[in-house]
């Protein structure tokens, strides 16, 4: 079965120790986003990059941060800003395919999924950031449309939230989507599979 891999945001704001969504697991996520990403490169799989980036204005923000009905007044993942740039460690081949988003799944108003059927690709394997946003999003919509998932939690990383920590959160994500939307791995388990 045809495989791509989709690297989810694997951007500075989630790296960057000075930032206010850093993940405290990040450096070893970003080791295994790369374990992963040299597994599918060593095949010949392909391998999908997605960032989050908004117009300066705001003018694609749609309902992301007004989720309480209040519009925001001030957003992250402005254009040009280095928090939307990859992690300096990440693994990215020249001639990559990349994806830019302005919602929580990578397939809201994109490309993605031509790409994927252009690419033949049955199956897609999720990893990157946040676990319990855009990852979750683009895994539950890639199942919804027709595509069988792959879900990766420890290489997806989150802040947390008020009542969750980062561990928990990849727990529950993994086992709400194992569930019926996606078999779920370790990255070793992964690694490991023929």
């Amino acid at each position: 079965m045809n495989t791509s891999l989709l690297v989810i945001d694997a951007q500075r704001i989630y790296t960057d120790p000075e930032s206010d969504l850093f993940c405290a697991d990040a450096k070893a996520t970003m080791r295994r986003i790369n374990n992963l990403i040299r597994h599918f490169r060593k095949r010949r799989k392909p391998v999908v990059f997605v960032r989050h980036v908004h117009k300066l204005d705001g003018s694609d923000l749609g309902r992301l941060f007004d989720y309480t009905g209040e519009p925001a007044d001030d957003f992250n993942f402005k254009k040009g800003s280095p928090e939307v740039e990859y992690d300096p460690g990440l693994i990215v081949p020249r001639g990559s395919i990349e994806v830019i988003k302005n919602r929580y799944s990578a397939f809201a108003g994109t490309a993605l999924a031509r790409i994927l059927h252009r690419q033949k690709a049955a199956r897609v394997v999720v990893c990157g950031f946040m676990t319990n946003f855009c990852c979750e999003s683009t895994a539950r919509a890639a199942h919804d449309l027709d595509f069988y998932v792959d879900f990766i939690p420890d290489a997806t990383g989150t802040p947390g939230t008020g009542n969750m920590n980062e561990k928990t959160i990849r727990k529950v994500v993994g086992q709400l989507l194992g569930e019926g939307f996606a078999r779920v791995f370790t990255t070793k388990k992964y690694l490991s599979l023929r």
